[in-house]
């Protein structure tokens, strides 16, 4: 797996995302001493409701246009904006307007950015489920080292070193993308070995690409970008597995992942003090990194019944902290959790790039995106009244609930839960299709 363009990408991808680690807790620890609790919260509301708002545009543009191309160009606009708030933190205290601005045009190049991640993954890797499990490991190391780093650098020097560090990242990510080479006719655009699938669009049932020709084919600037949306959308609808899931995943966000980080730091926080939510983060970055080595290892003929098995097991981490569990109880639940939600993830994302055909990959990565994105942002927005209504620890229950009944939901839906592992591409050997 790991060859040249692989090596290229997974470069570009954990460095990218160790800047992406740093930048909460910079933006908390930096921008809340000048601007308050709301103003932190009104900036990243700017970064979120930017990349909700135009990551389905971002999905056309790489289909068009190729993903490779806007990956670059979009860490290019990151390189600026964290840039120019690196150096106005070096000379004082930033004007709000130019905090909000930045993060505005950072969601944007993030909204440009994301659809095209899925569309990379079968172009520059053999076999995607290896590489989608090695990159959730990068993803879970990033977010153990990038919140510490990010402390330790505002607290030895200042938030701008911080802001000058990200932007190096995405600069590095833009060089290693453009020095990936891909085959003839993939272009730098969206790809992948498609699987037995759903027939929508005009893609047939059971197609398998060849020689990893992907869609980039660069590009298809004409035709109109209305048309392209809604084939996008008819490529997600007639999935009923694609779409059965992000249903139940926008409930999930908005009573399980949105409300899980503010209630539990509070609740933890309160009652063990914030070094114990910290430590709590970081077994859930350790949970995170066996996950995703376990994925390295187990294939399951049915991926998503897999993964829905393995979900089940994140009903205890807002279960450990709304019993007011001890240390033990919630670091172990925290584990747990973040071991389960990487063993999905990898299960997910390879499904969907190896079920989804090449040309419309990024368009349908945007509206599973837009969709999964949405209802974390809803249930962020919607926790602080709740808890007018309820307890905390209610709220969390009610959290821990609906995660089986979600898990039941999945395992319920026969699309879902009969969805077949992809065959390897045509030319892969049984020797070489092994992990």
């Amino acid at each position: 797996m790991w060859d040249r363009r692989f090596t290229l990408y997974f470069t570009a991808r954990a460095v990218s995302l160790l800047g992406d680690a740093m930048m909460p807790v910079a933006a908390a620890l930096a921008v809340g001493p000048l601007y308050g609790i709301s103003g932190v919260g009104f900036v990243l509301g700017v970064w979120t409701g930017t990349f909700v708002l135009l990551v389905l545009f971002g999905g056309v543009l790489a289909d068009r246009f190729g993903a490779r191309r806007m990956m670059v160009g979009a860490d290019l606009v990151r390189v600026l904006t964290q840039g120019v708030l690196a150096v106005a933190f070096f000379a004082g205290p930033p004007p709000f307007w130019l905090l909000v601005a930045m993060a505005a045009l950072a969601g944007a190049a993030v909204a440009m950015f994301l659809p095209g991640v899925n569309g990379m993954v079968p172009l520059v890797a053999h076999e995607p489920q290896r590489a989608n499990a090695t990159l959730k490991v990068a993803d879970a190391l990033a977010h153990l080292i990038g919140p510490a780093l990010a402390g330790l650098l505002i607290a030895l020097t200042s938030a701008g070193t911080v802001y000058a560090i990200d932007a190096g990242t995405f600069l590095l990510s833009a060089v290693c993308l453009a020095l990936i080479r891909l085959a003839p006719g993939a272009g730098g655009g969206a790809g992948g070995d498609t699987g037995a699938g759903d027939t929508a669009g005009g893609a047939t049932e059971g197609r398998t690409t060849e020689g990893r020709t992907g869609a980039d084919s660069a590009a298809r600037p004409g035709g109109s970008l209305r048309r392209d949306l809604r084939q996008g959308w008819q490529e997600f609808r007639a999935r009923t597995w694609m779409w059965a899931v992000i249903l139940i995943w926008v409930v999930y966000g908005v009573l399980v992942f949105g409300p899980l980080v503010p209630l539990g730091s509070t609740l933890v926080g309160d009652r063990l003090g914030p070094n114990a939510y910290g430590l709590a983060v970081s077994f859930l970055g350790a949970g995170t990194v066996l996950g995703g080595l376990l994925a390295l290892r187990v294939r399951p003929a049915r991926p998503l019944a897999a993964g829905t098995v393995a979900m089940a097991l994140y009903t205890v981490l807002p279960l450990c902290v709304a019993l007011g569990g001890d240390l033990p109880m919630l670091l172990t639940g925290h584990a747990l959790g973040g071991a389960a939600l990487a063993f999905w993830s990898v299960m997910w994302a390879t499904s969907v790039q190896t079920h989804t055909p090449p040309a419309v990959l990024n368009r349908v990565s945007a509206y599973e995106l837009a969709g999964s994105v949405s209802g974390i942002a809803l249930g962020q927005i919607l926790v602080g009244p709740a808890t007018a209504l309820i307890s905390p620890e209610s709220l969390l229950l009610l959290s821990a609930a609906t995660c089986l009944a979600g898990c039941a939901a999945l395992f319920a839906t026969p699309a879902i839960r009969t969805l077949r592992r992809a065959a390897p591409p045509a030319g892969t050997t049984p020797e070489n299709a092994r992990p």
